[in-house]
């Protein structure tokens, strides 16, 4: 009997490794598709894993670019950040692995995709949602789900058994999830709110007790919302963003502790690296006080809480966010100028910022010589400002 084929999103690590061998002893003919997003494996180790692991087929694709520009670059123009702390590296990605997923379903005549994602997790609903949005008639395999491995140390054993390659060991059990937006640190000690992160934990940043002494001077340009220069240096978008995540991870830039909540209504304790995102998110929102007027800044501050929202659930790809993007298209267009900062010990300090759509105005703000604010405005201000405590007096 001819098996069915499958697509699995393969990322190499313990998930979706157990799970390459798991789907092909239900009966699947699994292809594997590993999206590069900036990914800790590198797109050869990955193919010859999983080919070692009985996967018929891989696909490798450097996505970089894709999730630069129309990924990463929407939500920096949003401002979204989750829960205030989170800036969505790996929320982002998701869909456009799904995307693919899709893609590489229909060019192979598969009714079937899976996904190594916990059966808690957000990214099981990310993923699917995404499927269900782009391509409702295929079907959905999730291991974690169903499979009889009740943690991950069970899974180390079950790689074990099966002579499976995995990095995890029960002593360092951390899940990651690693693109060039940030990494996504879970599982082992850190579940337990009394341990510190350890150092060995982290990928990409300095602690700020080993960052340099010296700090570093840093200057961003933006055109229309979207970085495009780096001290001068014209740089494509995805090697200004790993550009970034060096230059900020050898500063201690980036590092996030949060205790989030789930969309499945569960809280977690989710530790983030992100070097370039916080720089460039803090860069660009400089911009944004200097441009925009105050009604737009508080709007923008609903977009940005909504947008976050809509991308922490999974709901990439529905008619409200893509709304959003048009807004934030049309909005960004005066989003062009300069931000100088210095980087010390894990702290972001501005020094100057400009645009030529400034809405600051020296002469306005001056206490100087050179005041044009008239001061006679203020009385008639402030008196209809008073009116509402005046009624029925």
């Amino acid at each position: 009997m001819k098996k069915q084929k499958l697509i699995l999103a393969y990322s190499g690590g313990l998930d979706t490794s157990c799970c390459l061998k798991w789907l092909q002893d239900k009966g699947f003919e699994v292809i594997c598709f590993s999206a590069n997003l900036g990914s800790e494996f590198l797109p050869e180790e990955i193919k010859t894993k999983a080919k070692q692991g009985g996967a018929s087929k891989v696909y490798v694709k450097d996505l970089r670019k894709e999730f630069s520009q129309d990924y990463i670059l929407s939500a920096l123009k949003a401002g979204a950040l989750y829960q205030n702390k989170y800036l969505l590296s790996t929320a982002l990605g998701r869909p456009l692995i799904a995307k693919y997923l899709v893609e590489i379903a229909k060019s192979e005549n598969a009714k079937f995709v899976a996904h190594g994602c916990s059966g808690k997790g957000n990214d099981q609903i990310r993923l699917e949602l995404a499927v269900k949005s782009l391509a409702p008639e295929l079907e959905i395999v999730a291991p974690l789900r169903s499979w009889e491995l009740n943690s991950r140390e069970e899974e180390i054993d079950y790689a074990k058994k099966n002579n499976i390659s995995v990095e995890s060991t029960k002593n360092k059990i951390y899940s990651i999830d690693k693109n060039i937006w940030g990494v996504s640190i879970e599982a082992g000690l850190l579940e337990d709110l009394g341990n510190s992160v350890p150092e060995e934990a982290f990928i990409l940043t300095r602690s700020a007790q080993e960052a340099p002494e010296n700090s570093e001077k840093l200057e961003i340009e933006f055109f229309k919302g979207k970085p495009v220069k780096v001290n001068k240096k014209s740089i494509s978008l995805t090697h200004l963003i790993e550009k970034l995540n060096k230059i900020g991870g050898r500063h201690a830039i980036g590092r996030t502790d949060l205790v989030e909540d789930r969309v499945v209504g569960i809280k977690s304790r989710e530790i983030y690296e992100a070097p370039a995102a916080w720089i460039l998110y803090k860069a660009l929102a400089e911009i944004k006080e200097l441009v925009f007027t105050k009604e737009m800044l508080e709007f923008k501050e609903i977009i940005a809480e909504r947008y976050a929202d809509l991308t922490y659930r999974g709901f990439w790809f529905y008619e409200l966010k893509n709304s959003l993007d048009a807004f934030l298209e049309e909005s960004s267009n005066k989003l062009t100028g300069k931000v100088r900062f210095k980087l010390y010990k894990g702290n972001i300090i501005t020094l100057k910022r400009s645009s030529k759509y400034s809405q600051y105005k020296k002469s306005l703000a001056t206490y100087g010589k050179k005041d044009s604010f008239s001061r006679e405005w203020a009385e008639g201000f402030i008196n209809i400002l008073a009116n509402p405590f005046r009624r029925g007096k």
